[in-house]
């Protein structure tokens, strides 16, 4: 299964001991396809660092390059979606240019999404996408 994760949840998904664990586990083992950006890996990459180091920050971009279900692509059009948080749109772009299943977000500029028919954009929460993982 294609997803876009969100900084937040893959953030979340890092710690051994985090009840989110299994969505970084599943990437690690060949499960989801996680498909990226330029753009979502630098913010990926910044706001790791920020919250734990830059080591940790840069390992963990270097190991998602490393990994076979890891698709990074490239974005060429702009859909602008999200008008409330404008930076927001690059999880967006990338889930609709990746042809993905779901965004993994708890954020709640996300749920806009719903009501646009065109692109057709899913969004589930981490904790549904969990449960999705656990019964995969």
């Amino acid at each position: 299964m294609k997803v876009v994760l969100d900084t937040n949840v893959l953030l979340t998904a890092l710690p051994k001991t985090s009840k989110y664990r299994p969505i970084f586990d599943a990437l690690l083992s060949n499960e989801i396809q996680l498909v990226i950006s330029n753009e979502i890996l630098q913010e990926y990459i910044e706001i790791i660092g920020n919250r734990t180091t830059p080591e940790i920050a840069k390992n963990v971009g270097e190991l998602l390059l490393s990994l076979d279900n890891v698709e990074k692509i490239e974005v060429y059009y702009r859909w602008a979606l999200i008008q409330e948080d404008p930076d927001d749109n690059k999880f967006v772009d990338c889930a609709i240019a990746g042809n993905v299943k779901f965004i993994v977000s708890n954020d709640k500029h996300f749920k806009v999404l719903k009501a646009i028919p065109f692109p057709f954009v899913e969004v589930i929460s981490s904790d549904d996408f969990l449960n999705q993982i656990r019964t995969s």
